[in-house]
């Protein structure tokens, strides 16, 4: 009896595929090699992260002091500016997310068309925000373009930061394309710096000498010279303005070529995407989630105010009129150079010693610049030093935000498609908290006195500008720092999500090999 069965059995085994004999019985297939990405599409894909930086850093510096210097606009009108347009902006964080998470597949992906569609408008945008109507009420120019720009922007970079999902399921590959992003992201930095620090530093916005003070201008003479110079500083911003947009433009497409969309083997069993608001319920109550938002919102916030107001700082604080934009290209470039040293280094020593190393090592140079008196080879210094910190700050939130979905993955194995729900309401949170402090920043200058277009500003000014880059990032970064102690993902329990999510990999691939067999099956029969 027993070897009657075990003759059936081998027939059996010679008549059906292999794919639906037990799994003791299957033949052993071949250890899958790694799914490794090319230097060239590591390459491809960190270039798309350059347009949201050049961009992001131009606005980021220069608008305000452009608001306020060349556009004329007044500091509580460019303070509304500023706010709105970063609260709208990170509103339209979670709606592009939510719009994504309903997006079909196509034969382009589901991210790619977002990024080749809004590309054109947000060019066209962009420049409009530079240009100077001549019209009364221009607020609601600057206002409009700046909440549209914000609103393309957005359609390009959520679905790129969600890319970093679906460009390997390798958690080293994901890890090291971060690290080319990162380095590129700082390079658009420096580019943005460049091009408009330079360009425009060629054309200071003019200065009106106090009446009160020891020099006194000549009406007639000086009105004319000061027109002739405000309006070459405008067409300086506008020539600014069109070579970063054409950096934009060639950045995306070098990204639409070379990047490919791959889907994860489990997710494409899956008939119905999972519902967005339920989504998000999960995404917000997952605990690691939570804490490393709460992290990087204060230590990003303290970034963002010395960013917002570094060109008034240096211009009337230190007294550096023209020497700000070559002290942003020496921190840029700082930051530039040490990205693949915080690479290495949180490689060898883990993610969260790197975020309490690097992002603390910015609060000593903080202090020096708060006590310190005017000098300038001190102050070349520090901004060399402080792009050490920079460099962690900017590569630390997008290579720990992968491992957070890797957990929810494994705790949540069904749940698919949230990945632009984790990264639109990060970039959220930290956009509205941008919006926030540019907003009392602004508005703090107004009460402080600041005179538009002066060539000095009164000591409360000059005080107040001294708190917003110095003593209150500080109070921000110390906060941000102790909310890490409470984020739970260390270098073990990143290597036990790695199994897991390996181990569902190979479930998912060998049921969908099983449900082709089973036709294979019914057919024989």
């Amino acid at each position: 009896m027993a070897k009657g069965e075990g003759a059936e059995s081998g027939s059996a085994a010679g008549l059906l595929p292999t794919g639906i004999l037990q799994a003791s019985e299957r033949p052993k297939e071949p250890k899958k090699k790694k799914q490794q990405l090319s230097i060239c599409n590591k390459l491809c894909y960190a270039v798309g992260g350059a347009p949201y930086q050049v961009t992001g850093c131009a606005l980021g510096f220069f608008l305000q002091i452009y608001l306020l210097d060349v556009a004329l606009v007044d500091p509580l009108s460019a303070s509304i500016i500023l706010f709105v347009g970063r609260a709208w902006d990170a509103f339209t964080d979670p709606l592009v997310g939510f719009c994504i998470s309903k997006s079909p597949w196509t034969r382009l992906g589901r991210l790619m068309p977002w990024i080749i569609f809004s590309t054109p408008l947000a060019v066209i945008a962009y420049f409009l925000i530079w240009f100077v109507p001549d019209f009364p009420h221009s607020q609601l120019w600057y206002l409009l373009f700046y909440c549209l720009f914000e609103t393309l922007v957005t359609c390009f970079h959520v679905p790129y930061s969600a890319l970093t999902m679906f460009i390997s399921t390798e958690q080293s590959e994901r890890d090291s394309a971060t690290a080319y992003r990162m380095t590129v992201e700082v390079l658009g930095t420096v580019l943005g710096t460049a091009i408009q620090g330079q360009i425009v530093g060629q054309a200071n916005a003019p200065c009106l000498q106090d009446s009160n003070g020891s020099e006194l201008a000549l009406a007639a003479a000086n009105h004319t010279q000061s027109i002739s110079s405000l309006k070459r500083t405008q067409n300086a911003y506008l020539l600014a303005a069109g070579v970063i947009a054409s950096i934009y433009v060639v950045c995306a497409i070098i990204l639409t070529l070379g990047v490919r969309e791959q889907r994860e083997p489990y997710e494409a069993q899956q008939a119905e995407p999972m519902p967005f608001f339920r989504g998000l319920r999960m995404v917000l109550s997952h605990g690691p989630y939570v804490k490393l938002i709460a992290g990087f919102l204060f230590t990003s916030l303290a970034f963002m105010l010395v960013e917002g107001n570094f060109a008034l700082f240096c211009t009337y604080t230190l007294g550096f009129r023209n020497e700000f934009q070559n002290l942003l290209l020496a921190i840029m470039l700082s930051a530039t150079f040490t990205i693949p040293i915080w690479q290495w280094f949180l490689t060898r020593f883990g993610k969260k010693t790197a975020v309490y190393i690097g992002i603390s090592s910015a609060v000593p140079f903080l202090i020096l610049v708060a006590l310190m008196k005017r000098n300038l080879i001190v102050t070349y210094v520090v901004a060399i030093a402080a792009g050490v910190s920079v460099a962690a700050a900017f590569l630390l939130p997008w290579s720990m935000l992968p491992d957070v979905i890797d957990d929810f993955h494994v705790k949540q194995p069904h749940s698919r498609g949230t990945e632009p729900i984790f990264f639109s309401f990060y970039v959220f949170f930290t956009k509205f908290a941008s919006g926030v402090s540019l907003g009392i920043s602004t508005l703090s200058l107004d009460f402080a006195g600041y005179r538009t277009q002066g060539c000095s500003q009164p000591a409360y000014v000059k005080f107040t500008l001294k708190m917003l880059v110095t003593m209150a990032p500080i109070v921000l970064i110390l906060l941000g720092l102790l909310l890490f102690k409470l984020y739970p993902i260390d270098e073990e329990k990143r290597r036990q999500n790695k199994k897991a999510l390996q181990a569902l990999r190979d479930e998912g691939s060998s049921s969908g090999c099983s449900d082709t067999d089973s036709t294979e099956l019914a057919s024989i029969l």
